[in-house]
């Protein structure tokens, strides 16, 4: 029996030492000619100019030519290569199985024609080998970046990350580049949500791993264009368009659970006793409070002439404070889809209670002091009592959204 445990943790110990530190994909199809300059390129550089333990895994997905042969060959000459083969075509599915499978600690990947100067390998993983970083990417629209390729695919590459800025609110500036790397347990987590298979699994990925609150590392590249490319640039956008679409649909209606992975991989508050997103929590309920509080008053100063002052306060109240726990539903806790809706603004509408009962009090306040007051002396009542209904709305609504980041984390989390 001793034995037996003995051997057993013999074999762990084994497999802790001759896991890499990281682990780079090289996806491939129909790639005969390039793989093997290719791989003995990057396995010099590897052995020779780079300081972490590395495995190159060449990620064959349906080859028809003999690009599989030659990734086999390569393997038996050199120390550190495997192979991986796929019977589907599709560098994204390709790079999902291999991520999620590897035990390394940080997987990459990288372009067969190596387009990327390989110096730039280095800057890429080393935040997440410190665990500084989640994710890490090479952009070529850097300021700093050094890059060679002709006008048409320059201009396709800034329109298409200017439509993920516009349509998905994407704050990284290449989702493109042939050139990433993810620590391998976030990876795990996230994979599983990622449906592309293609082209479009890159802008994925990073757009979920954004929403989800993960540090992506951008690292400015050296790049030249490769003039064999082999990407059909029309298909290709067209894919992409309709995974945009997919996507925004999908993080609209609440279908992908942003709130419980980003519960499950969050960081810790940097202030203790200031809860993880408050301080984005303010400054989006800030923004909504003084567009509600504007619309408020606006209704006000149109309706009190027609029904008077109190009636023009209730109404004017009811219907910004529908539209406003909608917009803080939905912008300031990131709560999206049906479910709960109802309540969420039954309970909205408890706390509308309170802020009428103040304002309407305020206002009977003020007639019962000055009956004559002018209008614009209530809307100075008005607006000191909204700013105390406003803060009592914040602590109201983070209680009714206690619950939207903490459901029980997804069975890949876990």
């Amino acid at each position: 029996m001793n034995d037996t445990v003995t051997a057993v943790r013999a074999a762990e110990s084994a497999k802790a030492v001759t896991a890499p530190v990281v682990d780079v994909v090289v996806p491939v199809y129909n790639e005969e000619v390039d793989l093997g300059p290719c791989v003995r390129r990057l396995h010099a550089f590897l052995t020779l100019s780079f300081p972490f333990t590395a495995r190159i895994t060449i990620a064959d997905n349906a080859s028809t030519d003999s690009t599989l042969e030659v990734a086999r060959q390569l393997a038996a000459q050199l120390d550190g290569v495997r192979v991986v083969h796929l019977d589907r075509k599709g560098r994204g599915r390709a790079l999902r199985e291999v991520w999620q499978a590897s035990d390394a600690q940080v997987v990459a990947y990288m372009d067969v024609d190596l387009s990327t100067d390989l110096n730039a390998l280095l800057p890429l993983v080393a935040p997440l080998v410190s665990g500084h970083s989640d994710v890490a990417i090479g952009t070529r629209l850097a300021s700093s970046s050094r890059v060679v390729r002709g006008p048409k695919r320059e201009i396709i590459s800034r329109c298409y990350n200017l439509i993920l800025r516009t349509s998905l609110q994407a704050k990284f500036s290449d989702a493109q580049c042939g050139f990433k790397a993810m620590r391998s347990q976030v990876a795990k987590l996230v994979l599983p949500l990622v449906e592309d298979g293609e082209w479009f699994f890159d802008t994925e990925l990073l757009v979920l791993a954004e929403r989800i609150g993960l540090r992506i590392h951008e690292v400015p590249v050296d790049w030249i264009d490769d003039p064999d490319s082999r990407v059909d640039i029309v298909d290709t956008a067209r894919k992409d368009l309709q995974g945009i679409w997919r996507v925004g649909r999908a993080l609209t209606s609440g279908r992908l659970p942003i709130n419980e992975l980003r519960a499950a991989i969050g960081r810790e508050p940097l202030v203790e006793g200031v809860p993880l997103g408050m301080v984005g929590q303010l400054v989006r309920f800030g923004i909504v409070g003084v567009t509600s509080t504007l619309a408020y008053l606006l209704l006000y100063v149109v309706l009190q002439g027609i029904t008077g002052a109190q009636a023009a306060n209730f109404l004017a109240l009811l219907i910004t404070a529908v539209g406003n726990t909608a917009a803080n539903r939905a912008f300031t806790f990131g709560v999206r889809g049906s479910n709960q809706a109802v309540s969420h603004h039954f309970q909205g509408l408890i706390i509308f209670g309170v802020g009428l009962a103040l304002t309407s009090g305020s206002l009977f306040a003020l007639h019962h002091w000055a009956p004559d007051a002018a209008v614009h002396l209530e809307l100075l009542v008005l607006v000191v009592a909204n700013l105390v209904a406003t803060l009592l709305r914040f602590v109201g609504l983070r209680w009714v959204f206690r619950n939207a980041g903490k459901h029980p984390a997804p069975e890949a989390a876990r």
